[in-house]
């Protein structure tokens, strides 16, 4: 059986069959770290006790902001004050991630290689357009994505698959030919629910605990057009 990782169209070069499709928070950078730092300051100041690391990498990391906050703080606050909880929370985040916003190591050189090989791209993030603004405001990575999908074009957030499914949908790509990159918990559970291949990474969890994907790496330099293909392959035999 041919390999998968070549398609070939009449008089065209040949190029990847497969998609890659990539979270944003702890996947293409390193904050999870801020953002558990600015949800800990949201939780003391507004008298929600302790938020331990463990119940945030379990139960937000991967949430889209404003499902989590009504979930904690919806009871007894209408929609302007919610809103204002969520400024807040990113407000704290931005500032304190701000100096530091770098790519993950080895991103821009595959993000390149990707590209080089016609892979097509998207980003699906629970992020707010805001957040992704000020991440690609300042790494150079934008013009790299043929889609960006959002918390605000989906009415279901991860676990549910739906945003994968439809970053797939833009890509034009069958959602069994698409590799997922995440770092939470709750996307690689919409991943794989999805029928996608995933990537996980171990910003936010360990090797052991990012189960099951069908790669795990530390960063992008561990990784390859070649070796994603690979993933395709060994489902084929």
């Amino acid at each position: 059986m041919q390999s998968p990782l070549l398609w070939r169209g009449l008089g065209e070069a040949p190029r990847p069959s497969f998609a890659a499709i990539f979270d944003l928070d702890g996947t293409l950078i390193d904050n999870t770290p801020y953002h558990l730092k600015s949800w800990q300051a949201l939780f003391k100041n507004h008298g929600k006790g302790e938020l331990t690391k463990d119940t945030y990498y379990n139960e937000i990391s991967g949430v889209p902001v404003m499902e989590t906050i009504k979930r904690i703080f919806g009871a007894d606050r209408n929609d302007e004050e919610l809103k204002q909880l969520l400024n807040e929370k990113e407000d704290f985040y931005r500032k304190e991630y701000g100096p530091f916003v770098k790519p993950l190591n080895g991103l821009e050189n595959f993000l390149a290689e990707l590209k080089n090989h016609g892979v097509k791209m998207a980003l699906a993030t629970s992020a707010t357009v805001k957040d992704i603004d000020f991440v690609l405001d300042k790494i150079p990575i934008r013009a790299d994505f043929d889609a960006i999908i959002n918390s605000t074009m989906v009415s279901e957030p991860k676990p549910h698959p739906q945003i994968f499914l439809k970053a797939a949908e833009k890509l034009n790509t069958a959602p069994a030919d698409c590799v997922v990159f995440e770092d939470s918990l709750a996307g690689i559970k919409a991943a794989n629910s999805a029928g996608m291949k995933v990537i996980g990474i171990t910003t936010s969890h360990t090797a052991a605990e990012l189960q099951p994907c069908s790669l795990v790496i530390n960063d992008y330099s561990e990784l390859s057009v070649n070796k994603m293909a690979e993933l395709f392959e060994k489902q084929d035999k």
